[in-house]
């Protein structure tokens, strides 16, 4: 299906992303946690499928990212992945797996590569986890970093406020996006940082950055799905652009549907056989 934007159908590789900050073109990039909307994302001709472990709130209920499992994301990339023609997909690591020993996390990237059949994977730090980075990549996994605001880390920041925002914090940053360049990612994300920062960030790097609350002089955008749609309520950043109000949509057709089978208006004799 060719892209809503494009008739471009060609394959999206980490490769043609280097080669669209090359050229200044834009990326876009959205989250997906299942197959349905997978495909819908897809034909839109989105460029960057992520499978986040943000699906731990949108999905499961959370409060936190911290609790999905290895399987859990396991079984919401290969659904994803099933749903793409496209799209580079991009699978979370969850907390847990790569943080603690360099080859427990490259055992557990192979196995979500081997498992999910994505295209690659996205770790949240920099300087912290590097050598894991490294080996992983030299495994021959694709990895795509994330810097800023990182939610698995939210109990030791004890907050979901904008980051680096001091010098101290921002200098590393900016060490910390170049290590990941040097370690080999493809690209990263940079999230509820400075719109100054990020454009500092991403006009140093080769790979392009990925910005979620991080201004518009970076390589590409990132929302998550049922944000921009307007499906959850109660969550209102500043860099939440809702495109739709699904909420109401979607309420107003159930109530509908459920009214309809109380009057026994639904189903009509055309719905029968």
């Amino acid at each position: 299906m060719a892209g809503y934007l494009s008739g471009d159908t060609r394959k999206v590789t980490t490769h043609r992303l280097i080669e669209m900050k090359q050229k200044g073109e834009k990326i876009s990039m959205l989250t997906a946690y299942d197959y349905t909307m997978a495909q819908l994302v897809d034909g839109a001709g989105m460029d960057i499928i992520l499978v986040g472990d943000s699906a731990s709130n949108v999905m499961a209920g959370n409060v936190t990212t911290l609790p999905i499992t290895l399987d859990q994301m396991i079984y919401h990339g290969k659904s994803v992945v099933r749903g793409v023609k496209r799209a580079l997909v991009v699978v979370d690591m969850p907390f847990g797996t790569y943080q603690a020993e360099p080859y427990e996390g490259v055992r557990n990237a192979i196995r979500m590569m081997k498992e999910t059949g994505a295209d690659a994977l996205k770790l949240e730090g920099g300087e912290e986890v590097i050598d894991t980075i490294r080996k992983i990549i030299g495994a021959g996994v694709p990895v795509m970093g994330h810097l800023g605001l990182m939610p698995q880390s939210i109990n030791k920041y004890g907050t979901y406020g904008v980051r680096a925002k001091g010098e101290a914090e921002a200098e590393k940053l900016v060490r910390d996006a170049r290590l990941l360049q040097e370690a080999g990612c493809f690209g990263l994300v940079l999230e509820k940082i400075p719109a100054a920062l990020a454009a500092r960030v991403a006009a140093g790097l080769t790979i392009p950055a990925i910005g979620i609350g991080a201004g518009g002089a970076v390589d590409g955008q990132v929302l998550v799905v049922a944000d921009m749609l307007g499906m959850t309520q109660g969550f209102s950043p500043r860099f939440l652009r809702r495109y739709a109000d699904l909420h109401t949509v979607i309420t107003d057709a159930i109530g509908k549907y459920v009214a309809d089978v109380k009057s026994s208006d639904f189903p009509n004799e055309s719905e029968q056989y």
